[in-house]
C-alpha cells in the first residue's frame, strides 16, 4: 500500500501515476498524465497541467558533473502553478505563489522564491538560486551555479555560461550572479562569472564579458557602458 497523504480535496485527472512518499496538501489539482515521483510534497492550492513529471532523480554519465548530494524530494509551495510538459528534479525547491510555464525544466538542487516566474520551455541548470518575484522569460537559459537576486528580469532567448574554457581544461564552474532588480534583454548572452550590478540593464542581444555597475546600462558585443539609469 502506498504510503500517499492525498486528502479528499484533491483533484486527480486520469493515468495520474503517484509514487510512494508523495505528499499532497488541500486542493490540489493534477492534470491528465501527470508523474508524482518519490518524496514529491506539494502545497495547499498548487495547480499541475497534463503530462508534467515532478520529483525526477538525477541522473547522467561519468562525464557529468553531479550535485554531490542525494536528492531529498521536490518541494513545491502553496498557490504555485505548473504548466504541461514540464519536467522538475528532486532536491528543487520552489516558493509560494510561483509559476512554470509549459515545458520548461527545472534541474535538481534548484532554490525558486516566492512569486518567480519561469516562463514556457525556460530552463534552469542545477545549484541554482533564484530570489522573490524574478521574471525569466520563454526560452531563456539559466546555467548551473547562478545566482539571481530578488525582482531580477530575463529576457526571451537569453543565455548564460558557467565554464570559462568549454571543457578544454579544469575550471570552478561559476554561473553569473545577478544582483537585485538587474534586467537582462532578450537573447542578450552573459559569461562566466560576470556580476550584473544592482538594477543594471543589458541591452537586448549583447554579450556580457566583464562586471557591471550598479544602474548602469550595458549594450554591444562585447557590451560597453552607455550611461545610468533612474
Amino acid at each position: 500500500m502506498p504510503n500517499n497523504h492525498v486528502p479528499e480535496s484533491a483533484h486527480i485527472g486520469r493515468h495520474v501515476v503517484i509514487e510512494d512518499d508523495v505528499v499532497l496538501g488541500e486542493r490540489v489539482e493534477l492534470g491528465h498524465f501527470c508523474v508524482l515521483l518519490k518524496g514529491t510534497v506539494l502545497g495547499d492550492d498548487v495547480k499541475v497541467g497534463s503530462h508534467t513529471v515532478l520529483g525526477i532523480q538525477p541522473r547522467g554519465s561519468a562525464f557529468m558533473r553531479q550535485t554531490g548530494q542525494a536528492a531529498d524530494g521536490l518541494r513545491v509551495g502553496d498557490r504555485t502553478r505548473i504548466g504541461s510538459h514540464a519536467t522538475i528534479y528532486s532536491g528543487s525547491r520552489i516558493g509560494d505563489d510561483a509559476f512554470v510555464g509549459d515545458h520548461a525544466s527545472i534541474r535538481e538542487a534548484v532554490s525558486i522564491g516566492n512569486g518567480t516566474v519561469v516562463g514556457r520551455g525556460a530552463m534552469i541548470e542545477l545549484n541554482t538560486s533564484i530570489g522573490d518575484r524574478c521574471t525569466i522569460q520563454t526560452l531563456a537559459y539559466v546555467t548551473g551555479d547562478t545566482v539571481l537576486e530578488d525582482g531580477v528580469f530575463i529576457g526571451p532567448c537569453a543565455s548564460m555560461s558557467n565554464d570559462k574554457y568549454m571543457g578544454a581544461k579544469p575550471f570552478e564552474l561559476i554561473g553569473p550572479r545577478l544582483l537585485r532588480g538587474a534586467k537582462i534583454g532578450s537573447n542578450a548572452t552573459l559569461l562566466p562569472g560576470v556580476v550584473i550590478g544592482q538594477g543594471a540593464i543589458v541591452g537586448a542581444g549583447s554579450v556580457v564579458t566583464r562586471n557591471t555597475e550598479t544602474a548602469e546600462l550595458v549594450t554591444g558585443v562585447p557590451a560597453k557602458p552607455r550611461h545610468y539609469v533612474d
